[in-house]
């Protein structure tokens, strides 16, 4: 992986470039704000920086949506403890009847099912066969909750995200593209409501 400045005007656009077996140059904006190019591995630099120079506006006007964003993020109002606590409460009712509605649908059985306020994700599973939740779900439609739900349990038959993984989710939830697309544009909102704590 190298990093490189575009010679391309005065303000040359600063990029990551990681290459491989690919046939197509493509560009991608991180949550930092940063480039990262993925190019081929023989294409050469002058035209990789060319490439980048030419999505300039697209990067600039991407750039300006990223800082609107996270300026609305910053000004979302903290949940306090006792809202957090009802959560969790909630969640604890709430969880084990969905897995228990669901399980027998995928096919699976489980172990322990965990509640817990996470900065970073939405559920997990081990290889054991224990759930772990955000408790932050129950502020999102049930249709988002059932959607991890679901997610979580398939992972008892493929602990991957392969085709066969995600071929079992639409069996048993057809709709998951739809809520899961929710939870992605929704869910940093959500994150943020947590106050500053250990995960």
């Amino acid at each position: 992986m190298d990093s490189f400045r575009s010679p391309t005007g005065r303000n040359g656009i600063e990029y990551t470039l990681v290459r491989s077996n690919r046939k197509t140059v493509s560009i991608q904006l991180q949550p930092d704000g940063s480039v990262l190019v993925r190019a081929p591995l023989r294409m050469r630099e002058a035209d990789i920086r060319r490439f980048v120079q030419s999505k300039a506006d697209w990067i600039e006007a991407h750039r300006a949506k990223l800082t609107q964003r996270q300026a609305a993020l910053s000004k979302i109002e903290k949940l306090t403890d006792q809202e957090l606590d009802a959560l969790h409460r909630q969640a604890k009712l709430v969880f084990p009847e969905r897995v228990r509605y669901y399980a027998p649908l995928v096919g699976v059985s489980y172990g322990n099912i965990t509640i817990r306020s996470q900065h970073t994700r939405w559920g997990s599973c081990s290889a054991r066969g224990n759930l772990n939740f955000n408790c932050l779900l129950m502020l999102a439609p049930p249709e988002v909750l059932d959607s991890v739900v679901v997610h979580e349990l398939c992972h008892r038959k493929q602990m991957n995200h392969s085709p066969a993984f995600y071929r079992e989710v639409y069996r048993v939830f057809p709709e998951y593209d739809k809520w899961h697309q929710w939870l992605k544009q929704n869910g940093p909102a959500l994150m943020q409501r947590l106050p500053e704590q250990e995960d």
